[in-house]
């Protein structure tokens, strides 16, 4: 009796809390004269990065960064399709990775009531650790449910054999059903949607989902 070739998908996935909130940030004005706008800017980051060098000081804030002083001059157009006198803006960029959720919350408190400063979004994350434990997890639970479902195929058919014949991520499978050397692909974890920007995040997705085809005899 010639091999019944099996075709299966296995997926799996898990959520978990985040365990780092990095926040976006500016400190951004305009004004006319190129120069006020600078000095406003300049002082009032400044302010920033002390808050955010006492928050690590602290342990509240694990990392930051902060882009350089970005300066444009645009001529709004007004009525009559005349053009005004040219705006200076002036901008910096900040990023700053939290722990905790509270911490991110009490200092984005105090950070918001400082003129030109504007709150951006919150990115929820894992560490690089957590991440790459959780994806290898469910990687090979996806994998087993694969060859779960293979068997039980295989068992419905009065058959009890089963060799695996390819293992991909969902796509790379050859297109036909014939035998071929074991060729093993990584499965691929994914995470979800990023978590709402919010300061009470949703729990990360963590997905995985293979593709697999056996020999039944």
């Amino acid at each position: 009796m010639s091999d019944v070739i099996i075709t299966v998908r296995g997926e799996d996935e898990e959520r978990r809390a985040p365990e780092r909130a990095t926040l976006h940030l500016s400190v951004r004005a305009d004004a006319p004269a190129r120069d006020e706008v600078v000095r406003r800017v300049l002082a009032r980051a400044e302010t920033v990065r002390e808050r955010i060098a006492a928050a690590r000081a602290a342990g509240s804030i694990l990392d930051w960064s902060s882009t350089r002083l970005a300066v444009r001059a645009e001529r709004p157009w007004g009525d009559g399709g005349v053009r005004h006198d040219p705006v200076h803006t002036a901008a910096v960029d900040f990023t700053a990775t939290f722990a905790d959720a509270g911490d991110l919350s009490a200092w984005v408190s105090d950070a918001s009531a400082l003129d030109d400063v504007e709150i951006g979004e919150v990115h929820w994350h894992l560490t690089a650790q957590t991440r790459a434990a959780l994806e290898r997890d469910v990687a090979a639970r996806a994998v087993g449910i694969a060859v779960a479902r293979a068997k039980a195929y295989a068992e419905a058919l009065g058959l009890h054999s089963v060799v695996p014949l390819e293992v991909a991520d969902p796509g790379f499978l050859a297109p036909d059903g014939g035998p071929r050397p074991l060729r093993a692909m990584r499965a691929t974890a994914l995470d979800a949607a990023e978590a709402a920007v919010s300061y009470r995040p949703d729990d990360i997705v963590v997905a995985a989902a293979v593709e697999a085809r056996f020999a039944a005899r």
